[in-house]
């Protein structure tokens, strides 16, 4: 890839944020615990005997969804980023920058869907700022940061990684490709599986959060590590977190639930599942003697999970074995969900 040249949609890809972004953090600070990298969700630092998880990040709004339903996006896309620290997400400030159009109702409907979310997950809306602004357009209405707070022992991250530790995901891969392009585009999905497929793949749309996924994982201590697959997937995720914390993988492909509309709305629109983006599949690095009651909570809390892989030491490499065949775990830099809705919204 030319270092001189960004991705035409997207997130920045990780060669540009180690030239540019992360030397220039401004000072250095003894209380970050955590800074900025790819593969780590949040930062976090120290006040007094207290760590504090935050992270910023757009809020999404898309009206099409209808309001509520796009507050609920836009609400757990902001808190599902520090959730995964293990810390308890707690407060939030939250930017409204609105286009013109918007009414009154509309927002209305939408600030009461996140109230009513902030109250479900014991969240505090600290501070935040409102108006309407020429030049501001859905969907990106602004901004939020989220904080989650707890001590030292609940605070997950790469350091507590450790060698033959084992590598649980839950709900499989293109939870949000497959819930908002259908959500987006139904008449793509009916057109291409009919009524009954479009419906499925709509109801994928409230996966699309790892908040009650990393509400049981922290009750678990030999849990290390979360993160939440975005941008780029589970190869994207897999691949970021293993580059944070310095370790080598071994992930067996076939272990890797799909759910059946996913594989259908991969089929049908030719794309690969585990490359596009995936808001609510939750990726955890757990001790192998504690993996095992993870995934049989999860199954009784009817979250789909699997044991699908293990850490190996960073000189072993990251690998994907499927069907007997080995490959190298390479970041895939493009998700295929920008493609799949550009194309989508050109006129037929």
């Amino acid at each position: 890839m030319n270092k001189d040249k960004l991705p035409e949609l997207g997130k920045i890809h990780p060669e540009f944020f180690d030239r540019v972004i992360f030397p220039r953090l401004g000072v250095s600070d003894k209380n970050v615990i955590i800074e900025p990298r790819h593969g780590i969700d949040y930062g976090v630092f120290k006040i007094s005997n207290k760590y504090l998880a935050i992270s910023t990040d757009p809020f999404f709004i898309v009206p099409s969804f209808g309001f509520a339903k796009a507050a609920w996006f836009g609400f757990h896309i902001i808190f599902c980023d520090v959730a995964v620290s293990g810390l308890t997400p707690k407060y939030l400030a939250i930017d409204l920058n609105l286009p013109p159009e918007i009414k009154e109702s509309e927002l209305k409907e939408l600030w009461e869907t996140v109230h009513t979310e902030a109250k479900k997950y014991g969240i505090n809306i600290i501070t935040g700022h409102t108006a309407r602004y020429t030049g501001c357009n859905y969907p990106m209405v602004g901004g939020a940061t989220a904080i989650a707070i707890g001590n030292k022992k609940d605070l997950r991250g790469p350091h507590k990684v450790k060698t033959g530790d084992k590598i649980v995901i839950t709900k499989g891969p293109a939870i949000e490709t497959t819930g908002l392009l259908s959500v987006l585009f139904p008449e793509k999905f009916i057109e291409a599986g009919g009524k009954k497929f479009q419906k499925q793949a709509s109801d994928i749309f409230y996966q699309m959060s790892v908040l009650d996924d990393c509400m049981i994982a922290r009750q678990f201590t030999g849990v290390k590590v979360m993160h939440d697959a975005t941008e780029c997937g589970v190869w994207g995720g897999l691949f970021e977190m293993a580059r944070a914390g310095n370790y080598g993988l071994a992930i067996e492909q076939e272990l890797i639930p799909i759910q059946p509309v996913i594989q259908k709305t991969a089929e049908l629109f030719k794309f690969d599942p585990f490359c596009a983006i995936s808001e609510g599949t939750l990726i955890t690095i757990v001790d192998k003697k504690e993996s095992g009651k993870l995934v049989d909570t999860f199954k009784k809390k009817k979250i789909l999970s699997a044991i699908i892989g293990e850490v190996m030491s960073a000189s072993k490499g990251k690998k994907i074995i499927n069907k007997g065949r080995e490959r190298t775990l390479s970041h895939p830099k493009v998700d295929p969900y920008w493609k799949l809705a550009a194309e989508f919204s050109q006129k037929p």
